[in-house]
């Protein structure tokens, strides 16, 4: 066991304290504030302050993790080991030369999204107010590697100090933002599709959508047997995320009452975790949110705790609160849809920290690192390029052994419109991180 001493338990150091050693370095920990007990203990200690006590292995402690306001804060980004950092400190004494703890909040908590800041056009934080994409290193999962860092310091010192083995675990997550491109649409969508085509002169789609409509031909974006075929290949732990809203400008797929759409989302919880999409018009109107997660359940005839934001549409921290007030307990939206990389600066699951309250809350976030979109639209890469990219930022996951969690979409596997050759930039991924990857989904 490490016995941890600090002046003042708050909310912050105690959030922080768990998040670096149970969750990501699994050290069997305790705090204390009393300087005696600390002194007189004999086995592994550190202690977290502004000075040292005696001779112990000492982290130099800044403000941030003893205060409850939010202010924009002076990061002062320096290199050390070859990997940036913040929160500088200049104690002789200190295992680092910055406050790791304060440094791991700061993104973990996403701090600088409770600041004011420039939204997108649908009312997002941009990847480009970022602090780690303004200082090039948003491709670095930051956290994992000073944590890393710091467990080498302590078993250099305390050899026989335990550290609970993690693995690289990849997660295969896919959003049905429309499960059909032309099948079980209202007569006036099918209608307009045909009109749309007519009109522009693209009759070899008018003569496709004839054909898969009328004569039995495989809608483009129904590649879900494609899907499964790997699922089970790889066995590859996935959760899909179900958009159930009701059709709106942003919100296009099937209506949650088509048997047929219902049919398919039963059969894919036969293979996969399924979670609720909340849909763009959800972001608005909690009221919309809760009607889906019930109506989706009222499919698959399971809770659903899972989540994930269609467009990425959330803002800190309401968003989060509704899904606890809609008991989801886990969410996989911490990332960018037009960049790939580390929006928390993490790869692995951790608790969502409630700034405004200054508090932890239940909510379990899954950070992804990459998403097809942004590979293809974001960052304008062709299949090849694409694959390197993933590769590398796979790359960073395993070093560290972290969580690799992927977001691709149906119809990005269709080898149709402008995602052909994409489907090999998929299956590349997937023969790349399950050759690491050994470990069973959990829940």
């Amino acid at each position: 066991m490490l016995f941890i001493f600090i002046d003042k338990i708050t909310n912050r150091v105690g959030y922080t304290l768990s998040l670096i050693f149970k969750d990501i370095l699994g050290v069997d920990y305790k705090i204390t504030t009393n300087r005696e007990a600390f002194e007189s203990y004999e086995g592994p200690k550190l202690s977290y302050s502004k000075n040292r006590i005696a001779d112990e292995p000492f982290i130099c402690s800044t403000d941030l993790l003893f205060e409850t306001v939010i202010e924009i804060k002076e990061l002062n980004l320096f290199e050390y080991k070859g990997n940036p950092a913040v929160f500088r400190t200049y104690s002789k004494d200190s295992l680092l030369p910055f406050d790791i703890f304060a440094a791991s909040f700061y993104f973990v908590s996403r701090y600088e999204e409770y600041l004011p800041f420039i939204q997108d056009s649908h009312g997002r934080f941009r990847y480009q107010e970022s602090f780690a994409f303004q200082n090039s290193f948003l491709h670095k999962p930051i956290v994992n590697i000073w944590a890393k860092l710091l467990e080498q310091k302590l078993k250099d010192i305390y050899p026989d100090l335990i550290f609970t083995k993690h693995y690289f675990r990849f997660y295969n997550t896919i959003d049905i933002d429309s499960a059909y491109s032309f099948k079980e649409k209202g007569i006036a969508r099918k209608f307009v599709g045909f009109i749309r085509d007519i009109i522009s002169g693209n009759f070899s789609e008018v003569i496709y959508r004839f054909n898969v409509l009328f004569l039995g031909k495989k809608d483009p974006y129904d590649t879900f047997d494609y899907q499964i075929s790997l699922i089970k290949k790889y066995k590859l732990k996935t959760i899909y995320f179900v958009l159930f809203g009701h059709y709106g400008k942003y919100d296009k797929n099937i209506s949650p009452y088509n048997k047929k759409f219902q049919m398919l989302i039963k059969y894919l919880c036969d293979y996969a975790k399924v979670g609720i999409h909340p849909s763009y018009a959800s972001f608005d109107e909690e009221e919309e949110l809760n009607m889906q997660i019930k109506e989706l359940l009222q499919v698959i005839h399971k809770p659903v705790f899972r989540s994930r934001f269609h467009f990425l549409r959330f803002r800190l921290p309401i968003s989060f609160r509704r899904l606890l007030n809609n008991m989801i307990t886990d969410d996989y939206s911490m990332g960018y849809s037009d960049i790939i990389g580390f929006r928390a600066g993490i790869c692995s699951g951790y608790n969502f920290y409630d700034l405004e309250i200054d508090g932890e809350t239940k909510l379990r976030l899954h950070p992804f690192a990459i998403m097809d979109v942004a590979l293809r639209d974001g960052m304008r890469l062709n299949p090849k390029e694409a694959i390197e990219k993933v590769k590398e930022i796979a790359d960073q996951v395993i070093e560290v052994e972290g969580d690799f969690i992927s977001v691709w979409h149906n119809e990005s596997m269709c080898e149709r419109y402008q995602w052909k050759g994409w489907r090999e930039v998929y299956e590349k991924m997937i023969e790349y991180v399950s050759a690491v990857d050994r470990t069973p989904f959990e829940q």
